[in-house]
Parts: C-alpha cells; structure tokens; sequence
C-alpha cells in the first residue's frame, strides 16, 4: 500500500478509535506570536482495547517546515486510575499533575544530518510511580517515531493522531482517567475521560498491527 494511502487508512481508524467521544479538554489559544510553539487547543482520549487512543488537535501544525524549529513540545499527564494515591508524588498534594501515572510528550523537531536537515515527530512515554516527586523522575516506556511507528502514531495537518499500549509498564487501570494539560503561560486544565475498566472498553479492538479489524459475531444459542 502506498505511504499516503497508508496515513489515510491510519488517520480514518484513529477517527473511527474515537467516535462518539467529546474533548476531555479544550483551550482557547490566544493568537500566537512569530516565535511562539503550536499549542494543543482540543484532547480527546478514549479506550480502545489495551491502548489509550488520542486525538490531539493545534493551532498551528505541531511538526514540518511551518513550524521550523519553533514545533510542538506539549505533554499531557494521564491518571490512569483517577486516583491520587497512586503515580507521581510531587511536593504539593494539591497539584493537578499529582497521582499521574503517564506522561505523553508531542515533541516536533529537526535533525541535522551533513549539510541538510529534516523534520521529525516524536512522542515520548513516561510512567510514574509512588516513588518519583518530579516529572522529570518518570520512567521511559516508549520513544515513538512518525518514521517507523506508523502503526500507533500518525499526523494529519493540524491534528496528531496516538495509540498508546497499556500493557507496557505496570500501570494502573480504572473506569475513569484524569487528564491533566498545562498550556504555556496559563493554569493546568483538568478533564476526564472513560478508563480501560469502563464497561464495554475492551469489548472492540478497532486498531491492531496496522490494520482494521472487525470484532467477531457471537452465535446465537440453539436454546435462547
């Protein structure tokens, strides 16, 4: 299949993860200045089953020559199990941050190489655990690449699509999660949305080594 062709099946699947779930969070960025970095302005998450799926919307297009080397660097805090006793333990209780248990990183950068240079996007993957009391304290579960993780990542103008595997790590899991997304400048915004645990979450898996993949039909009983 055709790389265009591919990214497009891609985006459609990720759109289809998420149908029928609204934002979590939205942000009203102000209008951006020439030096500024693209902001997050919608998060949608929602199960879809073992992974976490995002759609994360910018004002701007987080990666490519538009952005230069002024890209997205946005992270998105995931409580994973609504509950503040567990993950990150920072210093203030009452901080949003605190009780997350993943940290998602939208980062889009350049590499040089000899004379020329090249846009990439990146996202990095963070869990936290009872002991670390920074976010810096996290432990690396993935460094995802739009170049060779097609599969769980990809990005469609101003929108960047994610899967995120739940079974890496240990992580806590719930009916609900918190999402918690700090815009540059501004207070933590708070939202929630349905968890791994939440009824019918892992009934369906959308979204399986690239492909579409359909659930099967249970067979009626002879006696119902």
């Amino acid at each position: 299949m055709p790389v265009r062709a591919l990214l497009l099946c891609l985006s459609l699947v990720a759109t289809a993860a998420l149908a029928g779930e609204k934002p979590c969070i939205t942000y009203k960025a102000p209008p951006p200045a020439e030096d500024d970095r693209p902001v997050a302005t919608s998060i949608t998450v929602g199960p879809q089953g073992s992974d976490y799926a995002f759609k994360v919307d910018f004002n701007r297009p987080p990666w490519g020559d538009e952005c230069g080397t002024r890209c997205a660097n946005t992270t998105i805090f995931l409580d994973t199990d609504n509950d503040k006793n567990t993950g990150l333990k920072l210093r203030d209780p009452k901080s949003p941050v605190t009780g997350a248990d993943l940290s998602i990183s939208i980062q889009g950068q350049r590499e040089y190489k000899d004379s020329s240079s090249f846009s990439v996007l990146r996202v990095k993957v963070r869990q936290y655990s009872e002991e670390a009391t920074s976010v810096e304290q996290g432990s690396m579960l993935a460094e995802l690449d739009l170049r060779r993780d097609t599969e769980r990542i990809n990005a469609a103008e101003k929108t960047i699509y994610l899967l995120i595997d739940a079974n890496i790590g240990n992580l806590p899991a719930g009916p609900k999660v918190r999402v918690v997304y700090q815009p540059p400048e501004a207070k933590p915004i708070i939202g929630t949305a349905k968890g791994l645990n939440a009824p019918g979450a892992n009934r369906v898996e959308i979204f399986k080594e690239g492909k579409l993949t359909n659930p099967m039909k249970k067979k009626r009983s002879d006696y119902e």
